[in-house]
Parts: structure tokens; C-alpha cells; sequence
């Protein structure tokens, strides 16, 4: 059977068992407190507390506050890709994936608590290194990973010409995130973000990827 972008990145449904169902509650209370408090100031037992959880039973969970902290990130990268299992949904044409991707990441990286956990990173990174590592790993590079296994599925099943998928996937990531990310953090201006402007911004990307990595049909999606 030949190997599609959908064969490479679905994954089987399953049901969510108990334990893994209170992980994710843990860990959904964990970012609100992350998101009030930044890193340095919350502690795992103002974590257990809010979440009505022992301290014993989040250390259960995550071994430590950076564990829950990456599985913070982790969660939060999920919603940009949009699949099962956290990875890159894959349903329909290159240019629908690749407007989907762009589209997604855009609002998510421009939205307020987006900024607001950035720029608490970047303030503590100094004090804690292994806090930006982490953001990296489990944000920015996991998307990065994700898309660039999609661009060498799509080029092996004809769909795309990526020679060099890891290039191709942070060309478009960057041309999406473009000026975005720091005008929100240093002057944000509502109707630069209107979705009118962003979805003009998006197209304009996703035209020049696939005039570059497209070739004629993915081009005319």
C-alpha cells in the first residue's frame, strides 16, 4: 500500500482512560495557574490546590514542576495542528493543509494568554534555562518536526516537491509567524489582527510556498 500524508500522521482513536483523563485536568488547571503566576512564582502545591488534587497525586502524574510544564506546551502546540493525538491534521488538499496550519497558528500566537506566557518565558529564561528548552522542545520545534514529516509524506506521494522538508517547513512557519508575533508583544494593535488581515496574510504565504514547493496542480489547489 503506498504511503500517504494521512497514512504518516493519523494515528487509532482509543478511548481515554481514567488516569489519563485526570492527567489532562491536572494539566489544564496547571496552565491557567502558569498563565496567572509564570513559572518561578507557581508552585506544585498551589497547582494541587486549585486542580483539588493531592501533591502526591500530581507527582504521580509529572514528576516535577518542568514535567508539567512541558506537558503545558505540549497541549498548547496541540491546538495549532488540529489532529488526533496532537498531530498535524492532514485532510484535504496541500493548500487547505497549509491555510489550515497557517491560520491556526497565527490566532493562537497573537492571542492574549499566548503573549502574556511568551513573555513571562523570555523574563525567566535568564533564571531558568531549562524553562526556555523546554518552551522550544515541546512548542516551536515540536510544530516544526510535525509539518516537516507532512512535507516529505506529501513529496514522496507527488503532492509536493520539498527536497529538503526541515528548510521547506520553517520557511512557511516563518513567513506566517512574520511580524506577527513581536507586534503583539511590543505594540499590540487590535486591527492588526483582524481575522480580515490574517487571512490575507495567510494566503499571500501559502501562494508563495506552493509557488516554490507546489508544482502545478498543488499550486492551483
Amino acid at each position: 500500500m503506498s504511503m500517504t500524508p494521512q497514512n504518516c500522521a493519523e494515528k487509532a482513536a482509543r478511548r481515554v482512560p481514567r488516569g489519563e483523563k485526570r492527567r489532562e485536568e491536572i494539566a489544564a488547571v496547571a496552565e491557567r495557574v502558569f498563565l496567572r503566576g509564570g513559572f518561578t512564582e507557581t508552585t506544585m502545591q498551589i497547582i494541587a490546590e486549585e486542580a483539588g488534587a493531592s501533591k502526591e497525586t500530581l507527582y504521580r502524574h509529572f514528576g516535577n514542576k518542568g514535567e508539567l510544564f512541558s506537558e503545558v506546551i505540549r497541549g498548547r502546540s496541540a491546538r495549532i495542528t488540529g489532529g488526533k493525538e496532537g498531530e498535524l491534521s492532514v485532510e484535504g488538499s496541500p493548500r487547505e493543509i497549509l491555510r489550515d496550519l497557517g491560520l491556526n497558528l497565527l490566532r493562537f500566537l497573537v492571542s492574549p494568554d499566548s503573549l502574556s506566557l511568551y513573555r513571562a518565558i523570555v523574563a525567566e529564561v535568564p533564571r531558568e534555562p531549562e524553562l526556555g528548552r523546554i518552551f522550544y522542545t515541546q512548542g516551536p520545534a515540536r510544530l516544526l518536526n510535525q509539518f516537516a514529516r507532512y512535507l516529505a509524506c506529501a513529496t514522496r506521494s507527488g503532492k509536493l516537491c520539498c527536497p529538503v522538508p526541515e528548510l521547506a517547513a520553517k520557511l512557511f512557519i516563518g513567513s506566517i509567524v512574520a511580524n506577527y508575533q513581536i507586534l503583539g508583544l511590543v505594540a499590540p494593535h487590535e486591527d492588526a489582527f483582524s481575522e480580515e488581515k490574517m487571512q490575507v496574510h495567510v494566503n499571500e504565504a501559502v501562494d508563495m510556498f506552493l509557488a516554490r514547493y507546489g508544482g502545478g496542480a498543488a499550486a492551483r489547489g
